[in-house]
């Protein structure tokens, strides 16, 4: 009796251990599980390089792919996403204003150069009078564009103008009396170029990227890699310090990763980090 009490203590025992660790075990699984939301390219293909990477730092990165520019924000608000990878901060703040939202930058990672892209002319400066270009509705790139158009001299703006969050109201001169359209959603912008109706399109460069167009070779003016409009991760306010946010930036600013970016997007997608 007393060696059946003793055998049935230590089987209990160990299911107790067993069943604690298994337990264990899911809250830690829990514990490191990272959704992140993002672009289909090059956001999530960049992530997709990393996850090894994370696996070893104990990270399980789970990554949603989103079509648009809306809703990713929204999920990430919503708690539905620990982070998401599609932005620059000039968007970011300016979906915090329209949406009293209070996300933050937890990193930057690479720059998308916008560009303009033409099937009628191999250069900015080659557009006609009265030429129509094409701009998607994306208010916080209106800044970047206007700066392209500033760069090779076919306008200029008025004084104290703040491109992070400027509108084609605040042209000053164009000396082409160029029209800019902007009401097209930005993932349409690469049909439009195909279609060929304007005399130019802008097209951001992950679009561009997905429709199978290499704005290095193909656009007739890109945007400066000086820009300010580096993609970020961007988080909940009070999460950036999180360990699992701090491993994720600190994996996607590492310089094999940010070497990778400039060998495999050719020139499309550049890395924010210096890889010197």
């Amino acid at each position: 009796m007393k060696n059946f009490k003793k055998i049935l203590g230590a089987t209990l025992a160990t299911a107790a251990v067993v069943f604690g660790g298994a337990l264990f075990s899911q809250r830690a699984q829990a514990d490191t599980t990272l959704t992140v939301g993002a672009s289909a390219s090059p956001h999530a293909k960049i992530l997709e390089h990393v996850k090894p990477e994370l696996k070893k730092e104990g990270i399980d990165l789970k990554i949603k792919v989103f079509n648009d520019y809306i809703l990713p924000n929204k999920a990430l608000a919503n708690k539905e996403l620990d982070a998401n990878y599609f932005q620059h901060t000039p968007f970011l703040k300016n979906w915090n204003k329209k949406n009293n939202g209070t996300l933050i930058n937890a990193g930057g990672v690479h720059l998308e150069p916008i560009g303009v892209y033409s099937k009628k002319y191999k250069n900015l400066k080659d557009l006609p009078k009265n030429a129509t270009v094409y701009v998607s509705s994306n208010v916080a790139d209106y800044g970047r564009v206007l700066q392209i158009f500033k760069d090779a001299g076919l306008i200029t703006l008025k004084k104290g103008t703040d491109l992070t969050n400027a509108t084609f109201d605040d042209i000053k001169t164009n000396k082409k009396n160029i029209k800019f359209k902007h009401t097209f959603e930005a993932k349409l912008m690469p049909k439009l170029y195909e279609a060929n109706e304007a005399d130019a399109t802008v097209i951001n460069a992950n679009y561009a990227v997905q429709a199978g167009i290499n704005p290095a070779k193909t656009a007739i003016a890109l945007e400066k890699k000086s820009s300010p409009y580096v993609n970020i991760i961007a988080v909940r306010k009070g999460d950036k310090n999180k360990t699992a946010i701090k491993k994720l930036v600190k994996v996607l600013q590492s310089k094999s990763t940010q070497k990778w970016i400039e060998k495999e997007f050719d020139g499309a997608v550049l890395p924010a980090k210096s890889t010197k």
